[in-house]
């Protein structure tokens, strides 16, 4: 078994508040039809990790709860430190006490994606404060230099059942493989320690060739080419493990978000195909 630096991890809590839905002018497809369907933000309720991110009438869907800051400050703390995987605790309202785990960051709109059990999700209303408890970033394998971890609470990183090979490799079971001219809007971001980048599904018929169509929320998932070592691009032999956040997007350049966990500019990541790999049983098993 490999050793990591979890002993000197600093928990620290960040706060935000369930967001209100956005989305509420028409959008345009990747077709150029107007639609007007739910998008970000709020309480979804018929939504989890764990299903289909394909199918959904809707845009950018945010499985649970999406919370964040109007500080911007404040926001950029909370989508920066919270880690998949973290702990979180509603802190004001009905459901005050009750207890959920982060499965998702998600950019440009800076939420935090948290999942509560349905007897939860019914006493929560929009402002209602939530804390996380924030660990992961600086997290280290001591075996593995050359690969970076990022937005991974230590004990998901067990859960993901990272093997380390003779060649100092790790093998990530992973639910696909994502060709890097596939990943669209967030590319060119200037780090990769928040926030997502999608899979571009306008052209459904690279998505049924790459064998992408059955992707989850939830689902780990590797990015060939992908470099989120500085930020997002390409770099040939540059390899990244990322985690599904949000579900299909209808945009032109848009797609399922992926925040990423695991990253190198080396090919030292490899993904095994599993039809378990999903973070799903790791956050359910908590209640």
């Amino acid at each position: 078994m490999w050793k990591t630096n979890q002993n000197q991890l600093v928990k620290i809590s960040v706060q935000g508040k369930i967001h209100h839905p956005l989305g509420g002018n028409p959008r345009i497809t990747s077709n150029g039809e107007v639609v007007a369907v739910p998008a970000i933000g709020g309480i979804t309720y018929n939504v989890k990790v764990g299903d289909p991110v394909f199918g959904l009438v809707g845009d950018h869907i945010e499985p649970g709860v999406s919370i964040k800051n109007m500080d911007p400050s404040e926001s950029d703390a909370l989508n920066v430190f919270a880690c998949i995987g973290n702990k979180a605790r509603v802190v004001s309202g009905k459901a005050e006490g009750a207890v959920g785990y982060v499965t998702g960051i998600h950019g440009g709109c800076e939420h935090v994606i948290i999942y509560f059990p349905d007897e939860i999700l019914e006493q929560l209303k929009i402002n209602d404060e939530i804390l996380v408890e924030a660990c992961g970033q600086g997290l280290k394998i001591d075996e593995c230099p050359r690969i970076l971890i990022q937005n991974l609470d230590p004990a998901l990183l067990e859960y993901l059942d990272v093997k380390i090979t003779e060649a100092g490799h790790i093998q990530v079971p992973v639910a696909g493989m994502i060709p890097s001219y596939l990943m669209g809007s967030g590319t060119g971001a200037c780090h990769s320690y928040s926030g997502d980048y999608d899979l571009m599904t306008a052209d459904w018929e690279a998505i049924v060739e790459n064998r992408l169509e059955h992707l989850k929320f939830g689902d780990v998932v590797l990015i060939e080419d992908g470099d989120n070592t500085f930020g997002r691009g390409y770099f040939k032999g540059a390899r990244s493990i990322g985690i599904v956040i949000h579900g299909d997007c209808i945009a032109h350049g848009h797609g399922p978000g992926i925040t990423t966990v695991l990253v190198s500019k080396e090919p030292v990541i490899e993904g095994v195909l599993s039809h378990n790999a999903n973070i799903a049983d790791f956050i359910l098993e908590k209640f």
